[in-house]
């Protein structure tokens, strides 16, 4: 078989041969003839995956809404999980501060089967107090918000203000005016500084939180 003459290369030469693993490869460039290739305008391609990394990144949202629904859930939405949360945040503060009290009020009884019935029953007793007031209120104030938000037809810190001071005025009606005007200021005090809390984020001048 005749051979090709070999010899090395000039610099500006390229090769139009060579076979590849699934054909002829195209054209193949020197090293130097690259050099001097500029890189502006150029897309920067990934040799992996052949993809343009510019269409990767999203600076828009990426869930399609439907025609007049709001990017955040309202107040019925989270009202389920407000008053569960409120419960299981209740019955787990109850259940430790029932052991603890148990502990306290059982500290002069030998360790035996009295003392830790006594014990649990105080943990029971603490945690399912617990639970039933935090859900109370959490019930009251979801109630009274959503009932203002459709009222209104605005949801803003108005109505979380409201809320919550309709909320202790009412849990502590049964104790009398004096009772339900103290339960109105610190329902009213809680619920400003939550509604300055979901505004700090807008109030350094990035995007707002909600609720």
């Amino acid at each position: 078989m005749d051979k090709e003459p070999s010899g090395p290369s000039s610099p500006g030469s390229r090769s139009a041969g060579g076979f590849g693993v699934f054909g002829s490869a195209g054209p193949q460039y020197s090293k130097t003839e690259l050099a001097g290739v500029p890189l502006t305008g150029m897309s920067p391609l990934s040799p992996y995956l052949n993809v343009d990394p510019r269409y990767l990144i999203q600076n828009t949202d990426e869930f399609i809404l439907p025609t007049g629904a709001n990017k955040t859930r309202g107040r019925f939405e989270l009202a389920f999980f407000t008053i569960g949360g409120c419960c299981i945040t209740g019955a787990v503060f109850g259940a430790v501060n029932g052991l603890r009290m148990g502990l306290s009020e059982t500290r002069n009884m030998a360790w035996s089967k009295p003392r830790n019935v006594q014990i649990l029953n105080m943990v029971t007793r603490q945690g399912a107090t617990w639970a039933n007031t935090l859900g109370s209120l959490a019930l009251l104030y979801s109630a009274f918000g959503v009932i203002i938000e459709k009222a209104r037809g605005a949801e803003d810190d108005l109505n979380t203000i409201a809320a919550g001071t309709l909320t202790g005025v009412l849990y502590k009606s049964p104790g009398g005016l004096r009772g339900a005007v103290r339960g109105g200021l610190v329902g009213l005090t809680l619920s400003g500084l939550y509604a300055f809390y979901n505004n700090w984020d807008h109030l350094k001048g990035s995007s707002p939180t909600r609720y």
